[in-house]
């Protein structure tokens, strides 16, 4: 059982804003992409009773954190985690049907990967998600070109400095990139540190 605590500061913020923002009287279907350590997905299940919680990962140490938190919660709700690549189309995420997501969760992943996990994510949440489905992320953003306050120019630069396809995205340009897959910016959040939540829902695009 993994533990970051960045996790552990900004669940409860999260899990704030997905009480806020989801139907908590239905059933619902939730996909979370780029799980980490498995501390979010198991926080969200236990207070939202309601959603069936999919983890995934990319990273194999990650997935075995996600299955240790899943053994100590013992929790129905959440499904065994599946290796999932971001950047791949969603016919290689584990088997998930299209149109058949309510929810797709995706925290502090957009940052510390290449722009091809970020264009993917849109892409597949896109078609995972049912109409009028709902993709929520977080994390810090660039807004209209800039990067504020210094904390988050300093992070961005040691992000680059560490990869240089890695670094915070804008908004807009994020905005931009969801809405070719059907998915409409509707509402951003400021979060603690500095972050931001990004809700985005799946619209027609008739």
């Amino acid at each position: 059982m993994l533990n970051a605590a960045a996790a552990e500061r900004n669940k409860e913020p999260i899990l704030a804003v997905l009480q806020e923002s989801v139907n908590t009287g239905r059933h619902l279907q939730a996909l979370e992409i780029s799980s980490g350590t498995g501390q979010h997905v198991t926080h969200f299940a236990q207070s939202l009773r309601n959603i069936v919680w999919q983890p995934s990962e990319f990273d194999r140490q990650s997935l075995a954190s996600i299955e240790a938190y899943r053994a100590h919660y013992q929790l129905p709700n959440v499904r065994p985690a599946i290796h999932l690549d971001a950047s791949l189309p969603y016919q290689y995420w584990g088997g998930i049907p299209p149109e058949s997501i309510d929810l797709v969760v995706n925290i502090n992943m957009i940052h510390i990967s290449p722009m091809a996990c970020s264009e993917g994510l849109f892409k597949g949440a896109g078609a995972v998600l049912k109409p009028q489905g709902l993709l929520m992320t977080y994390g810090p953003y660039a807004v209209n070109g800039q990067i504020a306050p210094q904390s988050n120019i300093d992070f961005d630069y040691s992000l680059r400095q560490r990869n240089p396809e890695w670094g915070l995205r804008d908004i807009s340009f994020l905005g931009s990139i969801a809405e070719k897959s059907g998915l409409f910016l509707e509402k951003v959040m400021d979060m603690p540190a500095n972050n931001k939540c990004l809700l985005f829902r799946k619209e027609s695009l008739v």
